[in-house]
């Protein structure tokens, strides 16, 4: 065993003599008060832009584990890394939680939330890593460290700083006091003593034990700049004050996943259980090959894209819900359950392998889901979507609310036959958009029977019930010697410009009478 610093050097080596023992942080932050099976996750972006689908899909997994198992679902900020932090970043994740109704509990006790306000805790612990020898002042510049590489690579040997490469990692407690005493200030690093010729057996919830080489890279635990931790770091004090239980996030983390069980081994403390999930992918339109969702080339890959389109968020969260839950598509068919909410989700049964985001699917799921919405609800869908993130014509179609009622009502009075047409609050309004006379599109193309359309014009009440109505159509059809439905689609394409719509008579019913006369004039003219 080592010798580490002593104390005065740890309090200038750190800027300050750290605020706490491991003993006060293990009574500062005690174990959950859960019953037994309760999960604790985290859903832990960095605030370094947009919110990515594939981390909505994630925070849905945490969530969905710990409310079901009775647990705790927390968002923790992960902003230590300054330079890529990106404004309102924060503000874009909490919306995106808040309108796809995950919702999470930041227990006072745990916090803060924010790692940048974290610092005295990862002080604190590092304290206690240098007084160890676990750990040690290192005063690489950039410049000495491009060396390195440079010279590592010439050699054929793996870049880093390790072992023999590793300049500062046995310096005496006179050689650290020489740099300080120059003004340099110092990083922290881990006194790696793993060797990559062993290995490291870690467990995965779904892919189960998984060997790695060890860790043998003296990473930086400290950054000399601000004196904020690294990731690695602070995901190890993070999660194991913030007491979570199991770990959710890419396969692209698999690879750190040896260097997070060494540091919790040598902390003595249990590690979380992680789940690695898959990437979110799509069938690239140029290769026809599948690859992962791109921030640079793929609308999708942003939340907001879904909302600011007015896709349903809960069809969005029934669709990832589905992914990350094989079987749920089919309970939810066999109405076993209303929602993913009520679906019991296993974590062994979530896939491993690149899940294709499928549009068409989502879609269909957006259907189901406005197709299940009462009339007022899916109007007030609507009319807040338009009024947050329409376009001008948007909000004048839903200005009139109990114009629009009655557009949006057209044959959803059958729960036996429920219309699934409607996909998005804004597909919505431009499926409809016929119904107003400033976006009606006359059909210039078809061939009216302006005989038909005059016959029913002398007979047309607009109190008539349907028998009634039909039986007008009927009369005018045998008068003219033609077909009953060839009379019904002449008025249905001077109505609405359209040969197929929802329920011809219902259609005639909201426009009232004299916007069906007008059309049907313009129509003969």
């Amino acid at each position: 065993m080592r010798n580490g610093l002593s104390k005065d050097l740890i309090a200038r080596v750190l800027g300050g003599a750290p605020k706490y023992t491991l003993d006060e942080l293990e009574a500062k932050f005690p174990p959950r008060n859960l019953g037994e099976g309760a999960l604790v996750t985290r859903f832990a972006p960095s605030p370094t832009g947009y919110m990515h689908i594939g981390g909505l899909y994630g925070a849905l997994i945490d969530c969905k584990l710990a409310q079901q198992s009775g647990g705790v679902f927390m968002l923790r900020i992960e902003d230590t890394d300054t330079k890529r932090e990106v404004a309102d970043a924060v503000k874009i994740i909490e919306e995106s939680m808040n309108k796809f109704g995950l919702t999470y509990d930041n227990n006072t006790v745990y916090g803060p939330y924010y790692q940048s306000q974290r610092k005295d805790i990862y002080h604190s612990v590092v304290a206690d890593l240098l007084a160890s020898g676990r750990a040690y002042p290192c005063f690489l510049s950039a410049d000495d460290m491009e060396k390195i590489r440079e010279n590592q690579k010439s050699a054929g040997f793996a870049t880093g700083i390790y072992g023999e490469f590793a300049r500062d990692r046995d310096l005496t407690e006179g050689e650290i006091i020489a740099y300080l005493d120059k003004g340099l200030v110092p990083s922290i690093r881990l006194y790696s003593m793993g060797n990559p010729e062993q290995r490291i057996f870690c467990k995965d919830a779904v892919r189960g034990s998984i060997g790695f080489p060890e860790n043998n890279e003296d990473i930086v635990l400290i950054k000399s700049n601000d004196g904020l931790p690294t990731y690695h770091f602070a995901h190890l004090c993070d999660d194991h004050f913030m007491r979570t239980t199991h770990v959710i996030r890419g396969e692209e983390w698999l690879p750190s996943l040896p260097l997070h069980a060494q540091l919790f081994r040598m902390m003595g403390w249990n590690a979380p259980l992680y789940i690695h999930t898959s990437t979110i992918d799509k069938i690239d339109e140029e290769t026809g090959k599948q690859r992962k969702l791109s921030k640079r080339k793929d609308p999708e890959a942003n939340v907001a894209f879904f909302i600011e389109a007015g896709w349903p968020v809960e069809s969005v969260i029934e669709y990832l819900g589905n992914i990350a839950a094989s079987g749920y598509e089919e309970a939810k068919m066999k109405g076993q359950v209303k929602s993913f909410w009520d679906y019991e989700m296993r974590p062994k049964k979530i896939p491993m392998s690149g899940a294709l985001f499928d549009m068409k699917k989502l879609e269909w799921w957006a259907k189901e889901f406005i197709g299940s919405l009462p009339v007022p609800e899916l109007v007030n869908r609507v009319v807040a979507w338009a009024n947050e993130y329409g376009t001008d014509v948007n909000k004048m179609q839903v200005a009139d609310v109990k114009y629009l009622t009655g557009v949006l009502g057209i044959e959803r009075d059958n729960p036996k036959r429920v219309r699934k047409d409607f996909i998005t609050w804004s597909q919505t309004l431009e499926n409809v958009a016929f119904f107003w006379d400033e976006l009606f599109v006359p059909n210039a193309e078809y061939e009216f029977n302006n005989d038909a359309l005059s016959a029913f014009l002398e007979t047309y009440n607009p109190a008539d019930d349907k028998d009634t109505w039909w039986a007008k159509i009927v009369a005018v059809a045998e008068s003219l010697g033609i077909k009953n439905g060839d009379v019904a689609m002449n008025l249905r394409v001077a109505l609405s410009g359209r040969t197929n719509t929802p329920d011809l008579y219902s259609i005639m019913s909201v426009m009232g009478g004299e916007r069906v006369i007008n059309r049907i004039k313009g129509a003969i003219k």
